[in-house]
């Protein structure tokens, strides 16, 4: 299984209009939500099965999390520091659409090696990313693509559904078996 982050990063770059495309195809896709979810959950727990995520560290490079005060408190127990000597530090209010804090520079500064050195400790956020296990696929694919160059989980799994459903509606068929070498 493809994991080269370059390569990753190339194709994203390449498929961008065929990316943006599939959007707008799987919006309008007569598929319920359930069976949309359920195939992409599939997808998504096989191919993490062959992909190490603590690798990669590719989204600790190029995203920050959102925190919420729980996960400031966990965070600053796991560095055994004060709550807001840590929020002062390293965080900096988010200026966004969502409520709460991010680290105050990019990469991740508790990035290690490609793995994070408070593990055990780490944000929500963080710990499901990339979020394709979480229910509502259909409505989080601005977040799909965007991640589709920097996760390679995430781009494994869109071009199989890709290759799933155009298949399925190019030959009529309701099984299709993927498999990536």
């Amino acid at each position: 299984m493809e994991i080269d982050l370059e390569y990753i990063k190339k194709m994203g770059k390449e498929k961008e209009d065929e990316n943006w495309n599939f959007r707008t195809f799987i919006k309008q896709y007569d598929m319920p939500r359930e069976e949309m979810d359920a195939l992409v959950h599939e997808i998504t727990e096989r191919v993490s099965a062959e992909i190490d995520c603590t690798q990669c560290g590719n989204c600790c490079v190029h995203m920050g999390p959102v925190l919420d005060e729980d996960d400031i408190s966990r965070f600053a127990l796991g560095l055994n520091i004060p709550v807001s000597e840590f929020q002062a530090e390293q965080l900096t209010e988010t200026n966004d659409y969502s409520s709460g804090f991010k680290f105050n520079v990019l990469p991740c500064p508790f990035l290690e090696n490609k793995q994070c050195t408070n593990y055990d400790h780490r944000p929500k956020n963080c710990q499901s990313y990339p979020h394709l296990h979480k229910e509502g696929f259909t409505t989080r694919l601005w977040g799909v693509v965007d991640n589709y160059e920097i996760c390679p989980i995430v781009f494994h799994v869109y071009e199989e559904v890709k290759a799933r459903l155009w298949h399925r509606m190019r030959y009529g068929e309701d099984e299709f078996e993927w498999g990536w070498s």
